[in-house]
């Protein structure tokens, strides 16, 4: 299912979130303190009320993936931190049905995936993992994690990798699927593939496309376990901060990507995907007709009256 229907490049008739604006967001700091990663397994389970609201009344706490809403920010935890947050199958089936609901819910503008404890991912989960490469079936082997890399990708709100511990080779991956990503600077990252005997095969389709050419060759060909720093500087990362400041550079992207309309940053996420991909003609082309809807649309209308008059677009959060 893609939320954005046709890719034929016509502007989507609608999106989820738009024509409802916030009233006064801020963004919940619901992970806690990021410079103890001995959190237990109930740290990030959803809060049944108080500060964050609860996203459906039939709502539960789910094992290994969970699920917050607060001030209209989606928190999706990888919730094994025994297991160092291994991608299971279940793992990932449930993190594809979190990002699917957090993009039709109409109150959530922003969404942001981080683990529990002190990994954020150690990549696939060995313990049967040639079985289930072997099966013929939606969700098995490595095809599990591409529709999860591309619900991402596709999705219609900004995602953010809120990166508080280590990362191994599929959880790279996700890093570099998300739109932006600020990794804590104890974090060490490793595209382990190699020296298990196998390739980062899927993921070198996200990571490669964020990745610097020779960095690229550096880290996926020696499998070396390298900073947060040098991750950045590879270029799969946005920003590496202190780990007491994790929260509040989350917050600080959170705040800028809420100034921006729905509408508009969905359209954006289509023109980073899609355009240096295009031939100019074509590019120009799409990119022409994707403005002139843009400039028509609601959205548009209110922002640009509300610059005119020197006043906060109605979605921008009121202090």
């Amino acid at each position: 299912r893609r939320w954005w229907g046709s890719h034929d490049g016509s502007l989507p008739r609608s999106l989820p979130g738009a024509g409802r604006w916030p009233r006064r967001p801020t963004f919940a700091q619901r992970a806690g303190p990021t410079n103890d990663f001995r959190s237990s397994k109930n740290d990030l389970r959803l809060r049944p009320n108080g500060k964050g609201r609860k996203d459906m009344a039939e709502e539960t706490v789910q094992e290994s993936v969970t699920y917050d809403v607060a001030d209209e920010v989606a928190t999706i935890t990888l919730n094994r931190p025994d297991l160092r947050n291994r991608m299971t199958v279940e793992m990932l089936q449930q993190a594809f049905e979190l990002l699917e609901r957090a993009a039709v819910d109409d109150g959530v503008r922003v969404v942001v995936l981080t683990g529990a404890g002190n990994t954020f991912c150690a990549g696939a989960d060995l313990a049967g993992a040639s079985d289930a490469a072997a099966a013929d079936s939606k969700w098995s082997g490595p095809k599990a994690i591409v529709h999860v890399l591309n619900a991402i990708l596709e999705h219609p709100k900004p995602v953010i990798a809120r990166v508080q511990g280590h990362v191994a080779g599929g959880g790279n991956g996700l890093v570099a699927a998300c739109d932006l990503s600020v990794a804590v600077e104890s974090a060490k990252f490793a595209f382990s593939e190699v020296r298990l005997g196998v390739a980062p095969a899927v993921i070198s389709v996200v990571c490669l496309d964020k990745m610097n050419v020779a960095d690229g060759f550096d880290l996926l060909l020696t499998g070396e376990r390298v900073s947060a720093a040098r991750a950045k500087e590879s270029g799969l990362l946005n920003k590496v901060v202190e780990d007491e400041a994790l929260d509040a550079a989350v917050a600080t992207y959170v705040d800028q990507l809420r100034r921006g309309g729905p509408k508009a940053l969905a359209a954006t996420k289509q023109l980073l995907q899609r355009v240096r991909t295009m031939d100019r003609t074509g590019a120009f082309n799409w990119t022409a007709e994707l403005s002139a809807n843009l400039f028509a649309s609601e959205e548009a209308q209110a922002g640009m009256g509300a610059f005119l008059k020197r006043e906060p677009a109605p979605w921008v959060p009121q202090d």
